[in-house]
């Protein structure tokens, strides 16, 4: 393992640096560079496949929640190179602690999609019992965190998590992801301190989308880059295109090899964009200007680029494509019905997993609730 200073792509902090790139926005790319990476086609393939599985799932979840048979979607499309790249570097050992576009790093971990379906829903099937806001899945066996929609306070998480490996010599590393916005917040700082000092195994990811709601990276810093950020803490950092899922993927192996050989924490920057809303009760154009979003959208779409590439190298072609394309709305689809027809979750849950045995006051508290139920003919 290379010593701090000589990780590819870190520079010291007074110079700006050029995000890592293996295929270009136009698809093209060096043959030589790529074999280097010694990725197998079956994997490539994985790869393609996991970036399709969120495009799709957020264009069928956006229609549901504007056809009003869900409440609330977080879109990722135009980050799933960044998304899926770094899912894959870590072991199925290593724990996830997201943020909220991350679900892809959560199915592609394992994660079942009807169990992602039912936690949009929030029905009976859903395992948090419908108490989390949609695209907060959890999957303990993926190791995957159910995360907070309160921004960075994953981030001290990751650490501790870290931390509890590190003592009890677990040979595991903990993914801390995170949106750009989040480095504005105390937890931010406060968890790349204590990691730096006690070199804890966590590799912490941003994807800097250049905006956190409706604030542009320009206006919540003065830092030229994120990964700046984290080397004013004494923590190596990588720098790479958002959008490249192999350049995704490579830093991020790199990154976590780094990690956990003991070398501590480091940071990965992933530069993208947020094409779509924030959320579906947002709307980008009231504060941006769309039509920098359309050159992210129509000239640098990862999917779009990854594809070409795949097609290139002889490893994808229309017709395998389009029967992937089938097999995922279908795989889709049947979840929807499956999940649409599930009831809510049952009254007597209310009261469940916070205590061993409900208490009496809160059997007491049910019953009301209970009671007045009947008077409600929409429940």
């Amino acid at each position: 393992m290379r010593s701090v200073g000589s990780i590819e792509g870190c520079v010291p902090p007074t110079e700006r640096f050029t995000p890592q790139q293996y295929i270009a926005p136009d698809g093209s790319f060096d043959p030589t560079k790529v074999a280097a990476l010694g990725i197998p086609r079956e994997q490539l393939l994985k790869l393609y496949r996991g970036m399709l599985l969120i495009r799709i799932i957020d264009e069928r979840m956006l229609t549901l929640q504007r056809q009003g048979r869900i409440s609330f979607y977080g879109e990722a499309r135009g980050q799933e190179a960044a998304v899926v790249g770094t899912a894959a570097a870590f072991g199925p050992s290593d724990y996830v602690l997201p943020a909220l576009r991350e679900a892809g790093v959560a199915l592609y971990r394992g994660l079942p999609l009807q169990s992602y379906i039912a936690q949009i829903y929030g029905n009976s099937n859903d395992l948090t019992k419908g108490r989390q806001m949609p695209c907060h899945p959890g999957n303990r066996a993926s190791r995957y965190v159910t995360m907070s929609s309160c921004i960075a306070t994953q981030l001290p998480h990751a650490v501790g998590i870290a931390m509890a490996a590190k003592i009890k010599h677990d040979p595991i590393v903990v993914a801390g992801y995170m949106g750009d916005g989040a480095t504005s917040e105390g937890d931010f700082h406060v968890a790349l301190n204590f990691a730096a000092v006690f070199r804890a195994p966590v590799v912490f990811i941003c994807q800097n989308n250049q905006w956190a709601i409706s604030t542009p990276v320009t206006g919540q810093t003065a830092s030229p880059t994120m990964a700046h950020k984290a080397m004013g803490y004494g923590i190596p950092a990588l720098r790479v295109d958002g959008n490249d899922v192999l350049a995704c993927y490579a830093a991020t192996k790199e990154a976590a090899a780094y990690a956990r050989a003991g070398g501590g924490p480091i940071f990965v920057e992933a530069l993208t964009y947020r094409v779509s809303a924030h959320s579906t009760s947002d709307d980008p154009s009231r504060y941006r200007d769309e039509s920098v979003t359309a050159v992210w959208k129509n000239e640098r779409d990862p999917l779009a680029r990854f594809r070409h590439f795949l097609r290139v190298i002889g490893a994808l072609s229309e017709g395998v494509d389009a029967a992937l394309h089938e097999a995922i709305e279908a795989e889709i689809k049947s979840a929807v019905v499956t999940e649409e027809a599930a009831g809510p979750p049952l009254l007597q849950t209310l009261i469940e997993d916070v205590f061993a045995k409900p208490t009496a006051a809160l059997r007491e508290q049910l019953a009301e609730v209970a009671a007045a139920l009947p008077s409600r003919p929409q429940h």
